[in-house]
């Protein structure tokens, strides 16, 4: 086959790699808009389920990607001034361009073409091509230009974010909660390499302007959040991606679902195909797990016709789980207010429990009686599990209200 990915990022990269090691006689190019060594982002996380699915795919890859990344242990909740609690767990990070160099390096030595500083506007550009993945993220103009078709589907959260980068190294997952007269602010911090962490800040919409933040410019952005997180960062800087001259990048989380993953031989991949909230730190482990699953359908020698549905319907049933964790978890920190008022170790309970579909429908404290009544004989993980296809359906129905963008 002739196979072109339009987006060079984990998931385009670790698909055209699979293709062309499974058979060489598949001509495989990856076009990328921006110029080689040039990504947005600071750190990706994944956990131990990633590497498993890469050592059954592509053992090189996942003993490359084990052996580059940084393992932090457990996590670390710091409410206002109060005294840090501690989590157990741990999980891994690297550098994003760490991890699309190593993707990189490998595609090419296998013979994947790759072609930077190439921008596909619409799919008939590509008319000699039998297969094109649209791996382009969630702005994909692919998608884009046939919508309708696929059924796209865009909700935009209710709190801002903003996605920076620092020199403090944070050797463990670090929540940090601050209260301003405006409300409540806070960042998840995580160190990828020893030099560097990512520092993403998040509040909510009122927050944000009665911050000032509506009225300020990238400098005086950075300037208050620095002021804001001093303890924390202690005297780091912190960093945007925003080019000179731009504005501080807040954005608002957009949840993207389609119904179907294919339009004739056009088919999503990725951030083009779904988005999953940050808090929850899944979107690479999904993203190189739709390459993985697309490569089996196409190996398994069916019509692409056949093997792309099978592919976006596998899929799209994997995922549920994770969207359901993502949407109960981004509802959690929509309403910090809720839990905010709790001693530290009651708060961090809930935090670490914020994927439950109970949480939302039984009072803060009322649950954190239960789960520490129930911890032991899991009777409230059944009762998640019973609640969760229940509680889904409410949600279905409360979505109308949803604003979309």
């Amino acid at each position: 086959m002739r196979i072109v990915c339009v987006g060079g990022g984990p998931a385009g990269l670790y698909f055209a790699l699979l293709m062309k090691e499974r058979d060489r006689r598949h001509d495989v190019t990856v076009l990328e808009r921006n110029p080689a060594g040039v990504t947005y982002g600071w750190g990706v996380v994944f956990r131990d389920s990633l590497l498993d699915q890469l050592r059954a795919s592509h053992p090189p890859t996942a003993r490359e990607l084990a052996a580059n990344a940084l393992r932090w242990g457990g996590q670390r909740v710091i409410v206002s001034s109060g005294s840090p609690v501690a989590i157990s767990g741990h999980g891994y990070a690297i550098g994003r361009q760490r991890l699309l160099d190593l993707l990189l390096e490998r595609a090419v030595a296998g013979g994947v073409r790759v072609e930077f500083e190439r921008e596909i506007g619409d799919v008939t550009e590509l008319s000699d091509s039998d297969l094109v993945v649209s791996c382009d993220g969630v702005n994909s103009r692919l998608r884009q230009r046939q919508a309708d078709r696929f059924g796209t589907d865009v909700r935009a959260g209710r709190n801002k974010y903003i996605w920076l980068g620092t020199s403090k190294f944070f050797d463990t997952f670090t929540f940090a909660f601050v209260h301003t007269e405006a409300g409540w602010i806070w960042c998840h911090a995580y160190g990828y390499d020893a030099g560097a962490s990512t520092f993403i800040v998040e509040c909510s919409a009122e927050t944000w302007a009665g911050l000032g933040f509506d009225g300020l410019d990238h400098d005086g952005t950075i300037a208050v959040l620095e002021e804001l997180f001093e303890p924390q960062l202690d005297g780091h800087p912190l960093r945007s991606n925003a080019l000179p001259g731009e504005s501080a990048p807040w954005l608002v989380f957009r949840t993207l679902t389609n119904e179907r993953w294919h339009v004739g031989n056009v088919v999503l991949m990725g951030d083009a195909a779904h988005t999953t909230h940050f808090t929850i730190g899944s979107g690479t482990t999904l993203a190189l797990g739709d390459a993985i699953a697309l490569a089996a359908e196409l190996e398994r020698g069916a019509e692409i016709e056949a093997a792309l549905h099978a592919y976006g319907g596998r899929r799209r049933q994997a995922l549920r789980p994770a969207q359901t964790d993502a949407r109960f978890s981004a509802q959690w920190f929509e309403h910090l207010d809720r839990y905010a008022g709790l001693p530290s170790e009651q708060f961090s309970a809930l935090l670490r429990e914020r994927r439950s579909p109970l949480l939302p429908r039984i009072p803060p404290a009322t649950y954190n009686l239960l789960h520490q009544a129930t911890h032991e004989v899991s009777v409230l993980r059944h009762l998640r599990r019973w609640a969760a296809p229940r509680v889904k359906s409410v949600y279905a129905r409360r979505a109308d209200h949803v604003p979309r963008s």
